[in-house]
């Protein structure tokens, strides 16, 4: 007993005359800024989107959304989240919603129309694209390249009834590499 109280003494002095030791002052996260700005949750949204961070999104999205109200922008990032988290219907109730808040948007209708091509509803696909093309006055490339797929697997579906209601199951990237559906 008397060894070990010796040996405690003796690292205690030499603990003392050794350099102090310092904590790193960027060893802790920075404090909150009260002057700071609070960033808006869907662009938080956004980046965790880009992130693929879904989940987290949505999280983002819904406090976007109890600040601002529901506006069309808000339900399409939602629809895109749940879209890519293969919550498919849940997706197109969000577009169709954002839809009747802004019917104009061709972004909008080619998310709806890859909704519904998502699930094998090729003939309820193409005149959405259809309407999206027609909106954006032909000018965007993945908008018209959705349509033409829309409309050939339409055409397909229609010549092979065992098929006709199957899910798409190719891949829903267009020419881009992307999954076709506008943030």
């Amino acid at each position: 007993m008397r060894h070990s109280w010796l040996c405690f003494v003796a690292v205690c002095i030499l603990a003392a005359c050794g350099p102090t030791m310092r904590v790193p002052t960027d060893a802790f996260a920075p404090g909150i800024d009260p002057t700071g700005q609070e960033v808006d949750g869907l662009i938080v949204g956004q980046r965790l989107m880009e992130n693929g961070e879904y989940e987290l999104a949505l999280d983002a999205f819904h406090r976007a959304a109890a600040k601002q109200g529901l506006s069309p922008e808000i339900l399409s990032a939602m629809g895109v989240a749940h879209f890519r988290l293969g919550r498919v219907d849940q997706a197109q109730k969000l577009f169709e919603k954002a839809l009747k808040l802004e019917p104009q948007w061709p972004g909008l209708w080619n998310n709806l129309g890859m909704a519904y091509m998502s699930k094998g509803d090729y003939a309820k696909a193409a005149p959405i694209f259809q309407r999206a093309v027609a909106l954006d006055n032909g000018e965007n490339d993945s908008l018209r390249e959705n349509l033409r797929l829309a409309l050939e697997k339409r055409e397909e579906s229609l010549y092979s009834k065992e098929k006709n209601n199957e899910p798409y199951q190719g891949t829903t990237e267009n020419a881009s590499g992307d999954d076709g559906l506008f943030p």
